[in-house]
């Protein structure tokens, strides 16, 4: 894309960050944040990596003055969202939950007020909403859902996104894999790896999915020059690897011949003392991207060892 206006809802993250510092080079991009400065929501500096991205803030709930900064811009995506990498206590599930259907609520009344609104709306979701699939991959088509807490949040996030009307606004429901890119989960699966620690987890067996933060961008990218698409689409590459294949590869890069595995059992111990939860490691995530390959987009990064030389070179 070149010469759009591209806001970024609670981009001031891993993936956001990524994203705007790609972007800036030909485009205006601004960022809603709920901190300028810099502390809690904007962990990844992105004013000293992208100096020339616009920094609005904002709460994620109510409207105010940020809703200027969306007036006539050609694209508005939403990453807004407390981090999942935490302990599962009443606490932190009221705010994973009220932090994404807040957000996209709000963002929805801001869209209904403007005068120019976005041509595309992208709401950012998740491919957990998928169950825990070691049988069979998830599609658009006929993935399967369940009802446990990570799910529940997902099918909220998109109900809230899909009950609002903005008829001059063309919607998309991206569910992203695991994104690889500069930093994010890459650090401690790899620290692991060149620790000579980094076997299988629990069985192994678990699919991984994930998608590299190249295609993530053009993905966004194939789908606003694609006046047509809308509706759900998997952010995820065709290429899902089982986690003992995974933590293999990452092995092979680092030249580490061995690795030690983790038992369920030591994982909840390390999940516990790390304030997060087995789920992230654990669950079975295959999800294919049936969507975008049937309609024509082809994918930079499919075969994951060539990601992660890409990205770790």
């Amino acid at each position: 894309m070149r010469n759009k206006h591209i806001v970024i809802a609670g981009g001031s993250g891993f993936i956001g960050m990524q994203l705007a510092e790609r972007w800036t080079k030909d485009n205006k991009v601004t960022v809603l944040t709920r901190n300028v400065q810099g502390s809690a929501d904007n962990t990844y500096g992105m004013k000293e990596r992208v100096a020339d991205v616009q920094m609005l803030p904002w709460d994620a709930k109510t409207l105010g003055d940020w809703t200027r900064g969306l007036e006539g811009c050609d694209l508005l995506l939403n990453l807004a969202g407390k981090t999942v990498n935490c302990r599962y206590n009443e606490k932190n599930k009221q705010e994973i939950m009220s932090s994404r259907v807040d957000a996209t609520r709000v963002l929805g009344e801001a869209v209904k007020r403007l005068k120019q609104p976005p041509a595309l709306w992208i709401n950012g979701a998740s491919t957990t909403i998928y169950r825990h699939a070691d049988d069979r991959p998830q599609d658009e088509f006929t993935g399967e859902m369940e009802s446990d807490f990570s799910v529940q949040v997902c099918k909220a996030w998109e109900a809230a996104f899909n009950a609002i009307e903005v008829p001059a606004t063309r919607k998309v429901v991206l569910r992203m894999a695991i994104v690889l890119g500069e930093g994010g989960v890459l650090v401690p699966y790899s620290w692991l790896a060149r620790l000579g620690v980094g076997g299988k987890h629990g069985n192994g067996r678990q699919m991984f999915s994930w998608v590299h933060i190249d295609d993530l961008c053009e993905i966004v990218e194939w789908l606003y020059e694609n006046k047509e698409a809308s509706g759900v689409y998997n952010a995820a590459a065709p290429g899902p690897v089982p986690n003992q294949q995974f933590m293999g590869m990452l092995r092979d890069i680092y030249k580490m011949p061995v690795g030690i595995p983790a038992p369920k059992w030591l994982l909840e111990i390390a999940a516990f003392i790390h304030g997060t939860e087995t789920e992230l490691l654990l669950k079975s995530r295959w999800v294919l991207p049936s969507r975008l390959l049937q309609e024509g987009y082809i994918f930079k990064h499919s075969k994951l060892q060539d990601a992660l030389k890409d990205l770790l070179r």
